[in-house]
């Protein structure tokens, strides 16, 4: 049972976490042929017959990483996946979509392949294995600002 002396605080906690998910920043999808458009306002991001994503686009955004006790499993592609590969997971990217990931932070890259489905917490855009990870220096943070440029579009 909530007491009304309870209530200030309840008030404060759900306020404080109103602010610190409002912090965190939308993915963004910028190409070159957008470079005229405000930096504000992505572009939309569809990949589909006809979409609007394409070789050279840079994807921005929160990036975590995923290993051991998904190893073993199979991705949403079908395959097996093994943490020590350099492989990531996006909600849209085609299959066998390779990026150049660049973690902010460290100004290291690695590419990646597009091999599962994900991430599903809301302010990422990409699950990376925990090589991929390791390489770039995610680990220790778990997770980090990255800018992701699609260097080819995998098969649809």
């Amino acid at each position: 049972m909530i007491r009304a002396r309870d209530l200030p605080g309840l008030v404060l906690l759900a306020a404080c976490a109103g602010m610190i998910a409002s912090c965190s920043p939308a993915p963004t999808y910028r190409g070159e042929d957008r470079a005229q458009e405000s930096e504000t306002e992505p572009a939309p991001a569809k990949v589909s017959a006809g979409g609007d994503i394409s070789r050279g686009d840079t994807l921005s955004g929160f990036a975590s990483y995923y290993g051991e006790k998904f190893a073993g499993r199979k991705t949403a592609n079908g395959e097996v996946f093994d943490p020590e590969k350099l492989t990531a997971a996006h909600r849209e990217l085609p299959f066998g979509t390779i990026l150049e990931v660049t973690l902010v932070s460290t100004g290291r890259s690695i590419r990646v392949r597009i091999n599962d489905r994900g991430p599903y917490a809301r302010d990422r855009i990409l699950d990376l294995s925990r090589e991929a990870a390791r390489r770039i220096g995610l680990i220790e943070s778990g997770v980090g600002y990255v800018e992701a440029t699609i260097v080819s579009l995998g098969g649809q």
